[in-house]
Order: structure tokens, then C-alpha cells, then sequence
């Protein structure tokens, strides 16, 4: 893999304030939502916490067919990560992800039982910058090789 586009890929999920996340309804149809993403350098995993009562978390218990797309929309660039996403309510999951402020959304803190981290693990990545539209595994990012 060009290691300019293995590094595009991996400084777009590092600098994204926010991510979409994609989930399956009961019908079938793709569902999109806007988070904050969790700042970390692993390509392969990522998290994000939601409201356990939440209407994604009830959809990826029933279907963990997910997606996750970062983009910079200055330079019309993206990264959509295809995979799956499952719940994790553990105390040391949800202490590793807890931030100052979060008490906001739950106010019971760590052991708030609506509050939960979603872990997406992703199989492979399309990168799109210009006119160029490429798909890679996630094998092929993490080690940059094709």
C-alpha cells in the first residue's frame, strides 16, 4: 500500500472530532448517526459511548453489521470503515472511555447502567480523496501492505 494513503487514512480517524456511525434497522435499511469520536491510534477498533437505552445499541444487538466514516470536508476526503459493533458494559471499559463532562449524559458516572461503550472492529476501509475511491483491508492498513 502507498504509505502516503496509509497515513492520509490514519491522520483523518486521528484528527476527526466526530464520526458516522452505521447501523441495520428492523426493516433492513441503513441507519446514520453523528458522534464524538474517541481520540486513539488503533485502526482496527473503535469506540464510541452511547446510551445503553439507546436505539443503536438495540439495533447492533440484533444485527452487529456496522460501519464508521471520518471525513474532512475541506478537502473532500473520507475513510469508511466496514465491520461490526457490539456493546460493552464492563466497569473497566467504561472507565477507560470516561471523560470529564460525561457526568452531563450520565449522572450516576461509570456505574450509570444507561451509559455503555460501543466497540466497532472493522474488516476493511474505503478511502476516497478527489476522484480516487480505493478499498483496503484492514490487514493491508495496519501493516501497509498489499
Amino acid at each position: 500500500m502507498n504509505e502516503t494513503i496509509q497515513s492520509k487514512i490514519k491522520a483523518l480517524r486521528k484528527n476527526s472530532r466526530f464520526a458516522y456511525i452505521g447501523s441495520v434497522n428492523d426493516e433492513g435499511f441503513p441507519q446514520i448517526k453523528c458522534m464524538f469520536a474517541i481520540k486513539d491510534d488503533n485502526v482496527r477498533v473503535h469506540y464510541f459511548s452511547t446510551n445503553t437505552s439507546s436505539k443503536r445499541v438495540r439495533q447492533y444487538l440484533q444485527n452487529p453489521k456496522a460501519s464508521v466514516y471520518y471525513c474532512d470536508n475541506r478537502f473532500f476526503k473520507g475513510a469508511l470503515f466496514t465491520g461490526s459493533m457490539e456493546a460493552l458494559e464492563d466497569s473497566e471499559t467504561k472507565e477507560r472511555f470516561w471523560n470529564k463532562g460525561d457526568e452531563k449524559y450520565y449522572p450516576k458516572g461509570v456505574e450509570e447502567p444507561d451509559y455503555c461503550v460501543l466497540k466497532f472492529t472493522a474488516d476493511t476501509v474505503n478511502y476516497y480523496q478527489g476522484l480516487n475511491n480505493t478499498t483496503f483491508s484492514i490487514e493491508e492498513l495496519e501493516h501497509g501492505v498489499l
